[in-house]
């Protein structure tokens, strides 16, 4: 059927917005990108910046020659790929059983878990529990404590049961044990909602700092995010008394920007790998409750 005056109305205007949104969402990476790449007087104009009038890469040396800025990246990269990893593992052996009908009192254990979401200690008996378990100044607090993000875990869970019961019938008619139907039916079939979750877990662990700071003393396992914090906003305060938080340089505005793209840009590289099944796992694991 032929659109009316108002449905084409409606879609001009739609495209215009969405257009506004992507100009405000991209703007920021690429005004960041130019300061990075610019000379240090450019990067102290005020104003837009669009492209660099001259390219400069004395940011990117300054930045990429300090040890401490590739000790942070180290770490992040640690705690983003093991835990990322083992966060998959724990998420889907807990996930599995809670998506069979013959597990016993189920839904008293959903309803636990589920619990976890809405309540927490707090930081102060937090920091009192890690304490206890040893786990202070050690790489390890950066991926045991939250080994599994329960909401992600009742995604998964969800996803499971979606998947035709029969398929496991089958497979223990054949002989398979709960294990292998889970890692060779299960697993492989949940490959859009497993890449889906796996984005949000690395995400959340490369962009994580605050648990740096809390239990972190040694600066040798301190995460990337957390020096950029010290060069963008703490290290601004302590120019002021001529000292510098991080390295012997001035954090001019250029390396400040040039440290931030270097941030982001392990999970810009990897977002497009894992796009294509962020939609269609995050609308299946949401079908079943």
């Amino acid at each position: 059927m032929k659109p009316t005056v108002g449905e084409n109305i409606f879609q001009v205007f739609l495209v215009i917005i969405i257009s506004l949104l992507c100009i405000v969402t991209i703007y920021p990476f690429i005004h960041i990108a130019s300061v990075s790449l610019s000379s240090p007087s450019e990067a102290m104009r005020f104003g837009f910046h669009l492209y660099p009038k001259e390219i400069d890469l004395t940011a990117w040396k300054q930045v990429l020659s300090q040890k401490k800025i590739w000790i942070g990246f180290g770490n992040s990269a640690f705690r983003t790929v093991v835990g990322t990893g083992l966060t998959l593992f724990v998420m889907a052996l807990c996930a599995y059983p809670l998506s069979r009908k013959y597990l016993p009192h189920r839904s008293f254990y959903t309803m636990i878990i589920l619990f976890t979401m809405f309540f927490g200690g707090g930081i102060i008996p937090t920091y009192l529990l890690i304490k206890d378990l040893y786990l202070m100044n050690s790489l390890w607090v950066y991926i045991v404590p939250g080994l599994i993000p329960t909401f992600s875990m009742l995604v998964l869970r969800n996803f499971f049961m979606s998947i035709p019961v029969e398929l496991e019938e089958c497979s223990k008619i054949d002989g398979a044990n709960d294990i292998r139907i889970l890692f060779q039916i299960v697993l492989p079939l949940s490959k859009p909602v497993l890449a889906t979750l796996a984005l949000w877990t690395a995400v959340g662990h490369w962009n994580s700092w605050f648990d740096a700071v809390l239990y972190i003393s040694d600066q040798d396992k301190q995460v990337l995010q957390f020096f950029l914090r010290e060069i963008v906003i703490t290290n601004a305060d302590a120019e002021t008394f001529g000292r510098s938080v991080v390295g012997n340089i001035k954090y001019e505005p250029g390396i400040k920007a040039a440290t931030v793209i270097f941030a982001i840009l392990p999970i810009l590289i990897v977002y497009p790998f894992l796009q294509k099944y962020f939609v269609k796992g995050t609308m299946i694991g949401s079908l079943k409750g």
